[in-house]
């Protein structure tokens, strides 16, 4: 019964493109601007080496955006392509 239902909910594989990382950027770009508005302490924890290169966030504020930046990112790909759109 289950084996059935994912095998009707299984869909094309998705072949990456330029476009699909451009949109994985572009996330990553909004979660690293959502977190330098909203992360309380961003320079706590271990420093980053040149931390003007990355908006003078310490290691678990760099590591939190981008995280979020990917599963953001994931959810947008997998969302458009589920539409058709790739």
């Amino acid at each position: 019964m289950l084996t059935s239902t994912l095998l009707a909910a299984a869909t094309t594989p998705l072949q990456w493109s330029p476009t699909v990382g451009i949109i994985m950027i572009l996330c990553n770009i909004v979660a690293i601007a959502f977190g330098k508005s909203t992360i309380q302490y961003p320079n706590a924890g271990p420093a980053l080496p040149s931390s003007q290169f990355f908006g003078g966030f310490g290691l678990p504020a760099l590591l939190a955006t981008t995280a979020f930046g990917h599963i953001l990112g994931t959810g947008v790909i997998l969302g458009l392509h589920n539409l058709g759109r790739f």
